[in-house]
């Protein structure tokens, strides 16, 4: 007869036990084994719900080390149940429960874990009998039956910022939920397991103290977001930084800065700015007296002249002058609206053709060249213009680069003319869409603007000194 395979010996476990979490970014915690305990809990604070009522989510801190609350991990999980969990002193509690996997020595298993503040317990996590499989054995004269983790565990340089990655809450500030561009970001957030909420920038309101500096929406107060994506629109630049800069002073990280929206789009600051920078661009002329419109149109060149209001998007306000009559008139029209323009040179030999890239946290993700349709010298897509895919000089890349630098942009379109003597920069645009670009490349903006938010928001594990075991 043939021998019995010997069976698998049993899992030994202690009254304390070191453990992993690593679906929670979580190297190594001290746990208490108590089979006395029927629900496993870990310590957490600063406990936050978020996400669909489909698909809840919940986000919270944890302080991994006793003792020591300048380290704090944060963690986000699906959340499987709510449950009234009875604790030891006979206190009622209701708890989020999660499921994530614990890992003791060489072994791994899944198991859930309710969430509370134990921050005046010796041990951050507790093991309950629920969570200890048939096979396991509990000793509970025995300590660290399993193999001990060292403190070099929590403060190793090879693990730094490499925990489990966190769900993301992020507000995209947008007055067209169903905008290409919106729904784009929504679903590339979304895919990567973030909640994206799209919020109406003129439906916020604030409250400005130096204590607690808030913004509601529709009566509420906004939740606590770890990144704002603005899509502010011309019409509504001036509250929409106001609102951008009450986010910043409540330390939310945003794309682009209130004041970098700001400059872009008053254009005679924009290019002021990239004059100081030296990036080329079409020779500009302002004034605001009806006495200089002579000396207006001689500084900006002869005719054919561009005539363009301060405040103009998507080729709207934008007027070819193509002689200094009608350069006079158009001038005088504007004057008499009391509206603030610029007159710039016409670049001829851009033959109605510019190039527009796309600049994602200091790298040109997409170029494509835009051409007028019929007789319009413009080339915005909104107007019926045609883009196609564009192989950009590495003097175009720099010009782009250095322009939305120069306007402390982490994304933006930079418009580009091809004249004779260099790129010049017609516009810095601090909410490009997304639609044309994607479009014409095929290729996905929405990642690497994601890339970006990922790697500024989710912080690494503090670090100060080493702990002792």
């Amino acid at each position: 007869m043939p021998d019995k395979a010997p069976l698998a010996p049993n899992f030994t476990l202690g009254w304390e036990e070191w453990a992993s979490l690593p679906g929670l970014g979580l190297p190594a915690l001290k746990v208490k084994v108590d089979t006395g305990a029927k629900t496993s809990a870990l310590h957490a604070f600063e406990i936050e719900p978020f996400g669909k009522s489909d698909a809840p989510k919940v986000r919270f801190n944890v302080h991994p080390v006793p003792g020591r609350e300048d380290i704090v991990i944060s963690c986000s999980a699906d959340v499987v149940d709510r449950r009234e969990v009875t604790s030891s002193n006979g206190e009622t509690e209701l708890r989020y429960v999660i499921s994530t996997d614990i890992k003791m020595g060489d072994r791994t298993w899944p198991i859930e874990v309710t969430l509370t503040n134990r921050g005046n317990m010796a041990y951050r996590m507790l093991l309950g009998r629920q969570a200890i499989m048939d096979d396991m054995v509990v000793q509970p004269s025995e300590s660290f039956c399993q193999p001990k983790l060292s403190d070099s565990v929590y403060f190793s340089a090879s693990i730094r910022g490499t925990g489990a990655p966190r769900a993301l809450r992020i507000a995209v500030l947008s007055r067209e939920p169903d905008n290409y561009s919106t729904r784009r970001l929504v679903d590339e957030g979304e895919a990567r397991g973030h909640v994206v909420e799209v919020i109406d920038t003129t439906r916020c309101y604030m409250a400005i103290n130096a204590l607690a500096p808030e913004i509601y929406y529709d009566g509420k107060r906004l939740p606590r977001y770890d990144a704002v994506i603005p899509r502010i629109g011309a019409s509504v630049t001036s509250y929409g930084t106001a609102v951008i800069r009450q986010f910043e002073t409540i330390g939310t990280y945003c794309v682009n800065s209130s004041e970098g929206i700001t400059q872009s789009r008053d254009k005679l600051q924009a290019h002021q700015i990239l004059a100081r920078h030296r990036i080329g661009m079409p020779t500009t002329a302002f004034a605001a007296s009806p006495k200089d419109t002579d000396n207006l149109i001689a500084l900006a060149g002869q005719a054919p002249l561009i005539v363009k209001l301060l405040e103009s998007t998507q080729g709207r306000g934008v007027v070819l002058a193509e002689t200094k009559k009608a350069a006079q008139s158009v001038i005088s029209a504007f004057r008499g609206l009391k509206a603030n323009f610029l007159v710039q040179h016409f670049v001829k030999e851009a033959a109605g053709e510019d190039i527009r890239c796309v600049v994602i946290d200091g790298k040109v993700v997409a170029a494509i060249k835009r051409s007028s349709s019929g007789g319009d010298f413009r080339s915005n897509l909104h107007l019926g213009g045609k883009a196609t895919k564009v192989r950009i000089t590495k003097e175009e890349r720099e010009t782009a680069l250095r322009s939305a630098k120069a306007l402390g942009l982490r994304m933006a379109g930079v418009d580009l003319l091809r004249a004779e003597d260099g790129p010049k920069v017609l516009e810095v645009n601090s909410s490009p869409g997304f639609e044309g670009a994607e479009t014409t490349t095929g290729k996905n903006l929405a990642a690497p603007l994601f890339d970006m938010i990922e790697r500024r928001v989710r912080p690494a594990p503090a670090r100060k000194s080493r702990l002792k075991s």
